[in-house]
């Protein structure tokens, strides 16, 4: 499985933090297939291009358009995230699934599943217009925007149902723990 992190515009420390915090390749997971994590590095405006993602993904894949991928997007980094997995999909690629992590405002649909991670109640509803997509998680407390990305172990909150479109918990969990739990179903 290759999962490919597109962050947002911010200080790569928070990316290897990401990364570092949910992904450790020393430690084997149970059953888990090994996991290829393929971390974009374009930055500032770079982010939002789908263009340059997919020209990352193409090399580090060697053009294998059969090749599972999960795109995981950050912030600004969600808008080249759902226009690449779009776009790799239309090119005949092998889409799994798209978890957007806080990427308010940003209009996710797809022919894929996709997921919703928030920093608070308000920003999960408020999205909900533009996609609600299938399981998806908000921070409860809310947290800071960074929290989510910096540190997704530390941020408590409620996983959601999508068929009760605004319902509270379902399960209270981390952000870590949801993200875990989805990668898993989708080995």
């Amino acid at each position: 499985m290759n999962i490919i992190i597109c962050p947002g515009i911010h200080e790569i420390e928070l990316t290897q933090s990401f990364v570092s915090s949910l992904f450790n390749p020393n430690v084997e997971r149970g059953d888990q297939q090994l996991l290829n994590i393929l971390v974009f590095p374009g930055e500032g405006i770079f982010t939002l291009s789908a263009l340059h993602i997919l020209l990352f993904l193409r090399d580090r894949l060697n053009n294998k358009l059969e090749s599972p991928v999960i795109f995981i997007g950050f912030s600004a980094g969600v808008v080249g995230a759902i226009a690449a997995a779009t776009t790799w999909q239309l090119q005949g690629g092998n889409v799994k699934a798209l978890i957007a992590i806080d990427g308010w405002g940003v209009p996710l649909w797809g022919n894929f599943p996709i997921h919703r991670l928030s920093h608070g109640y308000f920003t999960h509803w408020s999205s909900a217009i533009l996609g609600i997509g299938e399981d998806n998680f908000y921070a409860d407390p809310p947290v800071d925007h960074l929290s989510m990305w910096r540190s997704p172990q530390t941020v408590q909150g409620n996983w959601t149902d999508p068929s009760i479109r605004f319902s509270h918990s379902q399960k209270s969990l981390n952000a870590a723990e949801f993200l875990h739990i989805l990668l898993k179903s989708y080995e």
